[in-house]
């Protein structure tokens, strides 16, 4: 987060209706499912640190996007057990990350394939582009997207 900063996440989360907590210092980030530097969630939060990459913020608080906000409340470090969901999540981010100035969707995925997501086409990008149809119907019946895999902003 050190190179894009906070504000522009901020804003964005705002959006649906979640807040991003900064964490202080080198101090252990709230909900973080992988713990070290990456994100966590609780409820409707989303807790990073300078040091957390902008792809596990991305990540972690698309789970909570994608879910109903009923449902966001009970959500505590581990959002889904759903393959569906987890696929949905990680097309998501990649939209979600054009939406912040200074990162974008090629960073994103380079970001993704050093963190070690595997893919079956063996890239991020080339599962977006090429290997996620389910995940692009998840998205779009959920409205989160448009017919031209856009994404929908609140």
């Amino acid at each position: 987060m050190r190179d894009v900063g906070f504000d522009a996440a901020s804003h964005l989360l705002a959006r649906y209706g979640l807040a991003l907590h900064r964490v202080e210092g080198s101090a252990p980030i709230p909900g973080s499912y992988w713990g070290e530097t990456e994100a966590g969630i609780i409820g409707h939060d989303v807790y990073a640190r300078d040091d957390t990459p902008v792809h596990s913020l991305l990540h972690e608080a698309g789970h909570l996007i994608v879910l109903p906000a009923d449902r966001r409340a009970s959500v505590h470090t581990d959002a889904t057990d759903s393959i569906d969901e987890e696929n949905a999540v990680c097309v998501l981010q990649s939209l979600l990350a054009d939406q912040i100035p200074g990162y974008g969707r090629a960073r994103l995925f380079a970001d993704m394939d050093a963190w070690g997501y595997t893919f079956r086409l063996g890239s991020a990008r080339a599962y977006v582009g090429q290997d996620a149809e389910d995940a692009w119907r998840w998205l779009r019946s959920a409205g989160l997207i448009d017919d031209e895999r856009r994404l929908q902003l609140p």
